[in-house]
């Protein structure tokens, strides 16, 4: 049987249910579980230690957010994501993190920029050591923050949803170093508009990073 890195024995914190849901949400965000991967439920109530019900209640939490998928006959499966279904979301992207960026820029502070700086430094060490895997989850604190600074908690969960699915399609058509770099140099300038509080050049950075990162991904293939 193979190991899986991302099960193991519940802590008592949270309900079981909650912790089987974070669990298989970032099995699937980091690729541990991947599109198309059937999800055997009685093999994970085993694994996790738990009965089937909360295996159950975080499924249909998974499906509804679109990460799994229930075929009569078929199981339960991670969703798929194709070409298609990605122009859409870099569509959605463009429209939200221009938003995002323009609202942030409104109340950038030290503290704000100071978080991005950092992360921003932890991508480029993550670069030069060739930890690639490293750099989605820093990409998604980048983009978090923003949305963060906006006071809008509905901007962050839009931001989460999206990144989710680009994350797991880059599992599938990964994204090279080169391209890793342009992300690092695209997010500078979107820093170097909030610090000068302009939130129109903030919100053509996000638009031009979002445009980019789009024509790379999607329009390549």
């Amino acid at each position: 049987m193979v190991e899986k890195a991302w099960v193991g024995r519940l802590p008592a914190v949270k309900s079981k249910a909650d912790l089987v849901y974070d669990s298989l949400r970032a099995a699937i965000a980091e690729g541990q579980l991947r599109p198309g991967e059937r999800v055997n439920m009685d093999e994970l109530a085993r694994d996790f230690g738990v009965s089937k019900i909360p295996v159950r209640e975080a499924v249909k939490r998974l499906e509804s957010e679109g990460l799994l998928v229930a075929r009569v006959h078929a199981g339960v499966t991670v969703a798929e994501v194709d070409v298609t279904e990605m122009r859409g979301v870099f569509l959605a992207r463009e429209a939200i993190d221009v938003l995002v960026a323009r609202l942030a820029a409104e109340s950038a502070d030290d503290k704000l920029l100071t978080r991005l700086e950092e992360t921003q430094q932890a991508m480029r060490a993550a670069l030069d050591e060739a930890a690639l895997d490293r750099l989605p989850e820093l990409n998604t604190d980048f983009h978090q923050a923003l949305a963060g600074a906006t006071g809008y908690r509905i901007f962050g969960e839009l931001t989460e949803q999206l990144l989710m699915t680009i994350r797991r399609y880059r599992i599938v058509a990964p994204t090279d170093p080169v391209n890793w770099r342009a992300v690092i140099e695209e997010h500078d300038t979107i820093i170097e508009a909030l610090r000068t509080g302009d939130p129109a050049a903030a919100a053509e950075a996000a638009r031009a990073h979002t445009v980019s990162q789009a024509r790379h991904e999607v329009e390549s293939d």
